[in-house]
């Protein structure tokens, strides 16, 4: 499984379209920037710190076929990379991500650490 943290509004305009073209940064860059899970809470502290009204949106990897890439970034780490839009149909769940009193995205229990 891998992950996609979101604007929730950016989230909802995808479902109405069916797709998901990427965050600013992710337009920037060229690719969806995506999470595993040893990956997630890493990227939500770095990434979407005091960021109000987000989601984590679940995918199986494997759904995505050969648009998704498995690259070297922070540290070395292989992280996924969709080239490609994100079908919104391909959605495993979504789940609120409320902050912390420190500003950082609470993530679900069932996430690894």
């Amino acid at each position: 499984m891998i992950f996609k943290i979101v604007a929730s509004k950016a989230w909802r305009e995808a479902c109405r379209e069916g797709v998901f073209r990427g965050s600013p940064d992710d337009m920037r860059d060229g690719f969806i920037h995506l999470s595993a899970a040893d990956q997630v809470r890493e990227t939500a502290a770095k990434h979407f710190k005091d960021v109000d009204d987000l989601l984590l949106v679940a995918f199986d990897a494997a759904a995505l076929g050969a648009a998704l890439v498995w690259e070297p970034s922070r540290g070395g780490a292989l992280f996924p990379h969709l080239y490609g839009n994100l079908p919104t149909a391909s959605v495993l769940w979504e789940k609120p991500l409320p902050l912390d009193a420190d500003g950082i995205p609470i993530l679900p229990e069932d996430i690894a650490a």
